[in-house]
């Protein structure tokens, strides 16, 4: 899939450069042409950078950065004919993630907005392998945070265990077996029974807090499993 990229100047000769510039490496391209649309078009589209401007005409591309990065992550490399250390230290500190002095190469150009990308592609990966969301319900591992639609979900350690194992093999059926030794330690008072019981208040806290369908479904004879018949990576 292309990278979608919004490319901010008022200058119709500076976006259309950068966008002969980056469709020739097979990015997509949109234009905002001042402040007000720079903050705009990214609440209502999903971008994957943003190359921004200083000087606009109304809004400038501080005020723009600004008020982007209190509802995005996006990726924002900044333009300015200036090369002051003062301006760069600025964008910084506001949110930019990269600095770009006109006039530039295409290349380096080119090459700064791959760089960004793939620094984000990182991140995006990172946050996958902690955090998972399916309908209504995300499991963070690493801060072993469970919430339905946004409200905390209070679970004791064995049945964040429990809730995350499964989550984390949707295909898998575990017997209750294989759950004792995953999860509890070996010198710890191991009970078949224990199982069903955490599984129990699982499904009963998930219900109370707003879940509308049961997230461990039992498998007669064998054990639990994830269930993911409504819900979704």
């Amino acid at each position: 899939m292309k990278s979608k990229i919004l490319v901010v100047d008022d200058e119709w000769n500076m976006r259309n450069l950068i966008k002969i510039y980056l469709s020739k490496e097979n990015f997509q391209v949109e234009e905002a042409v001042d402040g007000e649309e720079a903050i705009k078009m990214p609440q209502q589209i999903s971008y994957d950078l943003m190359i921004l401007d200083i000087m606009l005409p109304d809004i400038d591309g501080w005020e723009v950065c600004k008020t982007v990065r209190k509802t995005s992550l996006i990726p924002i490399l900044m333009l300015t004919a200036r090369n002051d250390v003062k301006d760069r230290v600025q964008g910084l500190n506001l949110g930019a993630d990269d600095y770009l002095i006109k006039p530039f190469a295409a290349e380096e150009l080119v090459a700064r907005v791959n760089a960004l990308l793939r620094r984000q592609n990182v991140k995006k990966e990172e946050t996958t392998k902690t955090l998972m969301y399916f309908e209504y319900l995300s499991i963070d591992s690493e801060s072993r945070e469970v919430k339905v639609k946004d409200i905390p979900v209070e679970l004791t350690p064995k049945e964040f265990d429990i809730l995350y194992l499964a989550a984390s093999q949707p295909k898998r059926v575990f017997t209750r077996e294989i759950l004792l030794d995953q999860i509890w330690d070996s010198d710890e008072f191991r009970d078949l029974r224990a199982i069903d019981t955490h599984v129990k208040n699982i499904r009963e806290k998930l219900r109370k807090a707003g879940l509308s369908y049961n997230p461990i479904r039992t498998v007669w004879g064998v054990g639990y499993k994830f269930n993911t018949q409504e819900g979704h990576t």
